[in-house]
C-alpha cells in the first residue's frame, strides 16, 4: 500500500490563530466520541498537533491519535469511526486520518507502539516544554500561512525541515530523560 489521498487535493486557505483555552474541552468532547464508538479497541485516544501546546498558534484543528491493535485493519475499527461521523481521507501504512465533515477534527489512527504514535507524542511533549522551539515552530508556521498553497499537503511539507530539526533536539531530549509513549 501507498499514500492516497480519499477525494484527492484540496486548496484551502492556511488560517493560524492564537492558543485558544477552549481546545482541550474540545479535545475531551471528540475523545468521549471515539470512546463510545471504539470502545476497547482504543487502547490511546491522544490530543496531539498544535492545538494540544498550550500557548502555540495553531490552526482551529484538533489532531488525535488514535492507537489501536493493527491500523491495516479498517474493518476492525473504519466502520465504528463513519458511524460516529468522521470521514475517511488519508490511507497509508499504518495510518489512516478520519475527519469530520466541518474539518474541525482530524483523527489519526495508528497501529499502538508504531513509529506513528510515538512521533506525535514526542514531538508535542518537547514543544510543550521547549518555549524555543515551540516559538520557532510558530514563527515559521505564520510565516507560511502567508503564502498561497495549492493544497494543505504543500505548506505541511514545507514545515518538515524544521519538524526534522526539533525532532532531533526531541530524540536527544527524550534519550537524557527517559522520556517514553
Amino acid at each position: 500500500m501507498t499514500f492516497e489521498l480519499i477525494g484527492g487535493p484540496e486548496k484551502r486557505e492556511i488560517v493560524l490563530v492564537g492558543y485558544n483555552d477552549s481546545w482541550p474541552s474540545m479535545f475531551r468532547q471528540e475523545h468521549a466520541k471515539i470512546v463510545a464508538a471504539l470502545g476497547e479497541k482504543a487502547f490511546r485516544v491522544d490530543h496531539v498537533g498544535s492545538t494540544s501546546v498550550p500557548g502555540l498558534t495553531a490552526k482551529p484543528i484538533i489532531d488525535i491519535d488514535v492507537s489501536v491493535v493493527d491500523a491495516d485493519d479498517e474493518p476492525d475499527y473504519l466502520p465504528a469511526l463513519e458511524s460516529a461521523g468522521y470521514q475517511l481521507r488519508v490511507r497509508e501504512p499504518d495510518h489512516r486520518l478520519v475527519r469530520t465533515p466541518e474539518l474541525t477534527v482530524h483523527v489519526h489512527v495508528c497501529s499502538a507502539g508504531s513509529e506513528w504514535e510515538r512521533s506525535h507524542l514526542l514531538f508535542r511533549d518537547w514543544l510543550r516544554q521547549d518555549r524555543s522551539d515551540r516559538d520557532a515552530y510558530a514563527g515559521l508556521k505564520l510565516s507560511l500561512s502567508q503564502r498561497d498553497w495549492p493544497d494543505t499537503s504543500a505548506y505541511a511539507d514545507a514545515k518538515a525541515p524544521l519538524i526534522a530539526a526539533i525532532t532531533d533536539r526531541a530524540e536527544s531530549w527524550a534519550a537524557a530523560t527517559g522520556w517514553a509513549v
